[in-house]
């Protein structure tokens, strides 16, 4: 089972034959690309999908032909939830406490990529604090409606290479800002938090991993310009051919999403648990140089005293201890 799967897998291919029915998940981010494509996959084989959105009004109409044809009692609800906004995180969490049904599983699927220097609401850099904080608050708000043998899933990302976090410096207040480097700490910090959330919850059952989704055409590369994306993968594909490599290839949005089905109900729990996965496998330790599509996860990226930091200047960022 645990090497079935590959990089040209997609979610129906991961979960043919399982029987989601009964199942509870949250998915956040299903307005566009991956999280609808999760939310439908659930849906089909019978979850009931919580899908949380920023514009619930682009995601009823998203998501609209995945409600039209549920079928083997699976369902979808929206709820809103703006990441970039505190106040908006603890009205949704306050929402699903106060509904009070536990959930088998979390995919944080929700991000932004290479964003212009901004801040959210309460003044984080706008890829840190949506990315990372707004999930944070979150996830940990709603910890106990996560039952015993669910899983945290956060969608990280390959861009976590571009840099580790700086717990010093997380708002660029004295640093250049480059929108990259800032995604690469988002990123970072999404597989940190599942380091250290699967440490916490490990003893009732809950485990957390994160995922790298794969190279995938979507929204999420709407503030790099069409040429600035064209040349970055002649790049790619210039370095991959002077390895003797093939060309870059493209995942479609069902092979990007099927990673997230794998980790949440495929591979065993202990196999995931505070890991980072990529094409259905957990990746292996990368160090030295790298490509930017060859496989493997940084160290710092695992560190558990990393972990432990980030939570730690994470609660001081958002005013509250978990």
């Amino acid at each position: 089972m645990m090497n079935s799967f590959g990089a040209t897998s997609t979610a129906d291919n991961v979960l043919a034959g399982i029987n989601l029915g009964g199942k509870r998940v949250l998915v956040t981010g299903v307005s566009a690309g991956l999280g609808v494509e999760t939310a439908r996959a659930l849906v089909t084989h019978g979850a009931h999908v919580v899908g949380a959105a920023r514009d619930l009004a682009k995601a009823e109409r998203a998501t609209s032909a995945i409600r039209a044809q549920a079928a083997n009692g699976g369902r979808l609800e929206l709820v809103q939830l703006d990441l970039a906004s505190l106040a908006s995180v603890r009205a949704c969490a306050d929402a699903l406490n106060a509904d009070g049904r536990p959930f088998d599983a979390v995919i944080a699927n929700a991000g932004v990529m290479r964003t212009p220097f901004g801040h959210t609401a309460e003044g984080f850099e706008t890829q840190f604090g949506t990315n990372h904080l707004g999930h944070f608050m979150l996830v940990n708000r709603i910890a106990a409606l996560m039952a015993p043998g669910g899983r945290l899933v956060n969608v990280a990302s390959s861009g976590h290479r571009y840099a580790d976090v700086d717990l010093d410096d997380p708002n660029f207040e004295r640093t250049p800002y480059d929108p990259m480097i800032a995604y690469g700490r988002s990123k970072t910090a999404n597989i940190l938090f599942a380091v250290e959330f699967d440490r916490r919850h490990t003893a009732r059952g809950v485990r957390a991993t994160a995922v790298h989704p794969g190279g995938i055409r979507t929204e999420l590369g709407r503030h790099m310009a069409p040429d600035e994306l064209d040349r970055l993968v002649a790049q790619i594909n210039a370095q991959l051919a002077a390895d003797g490599q093939p060309p870059f290839q493209w995942k479609t949005v069902p092979q990007g999403a099927a990673t997230s089905f794998w980790a949440s109900f495929v591979a065993p729990a202990e196999n995931v648990a505070g890991r980072y996965c990529e094409n259905c496998q957990v990746a292996e330790i990368a160090e030295g140089p790298l490509s930017p599509v060859s496989p493997g996860v940084r160290p710092y990226a695992l560190d558990p005293q990393r972990a432990k930091a980030l939570w730690a200047r994470s609660e001081e960022m958002v005013g509250e201890r978990f």
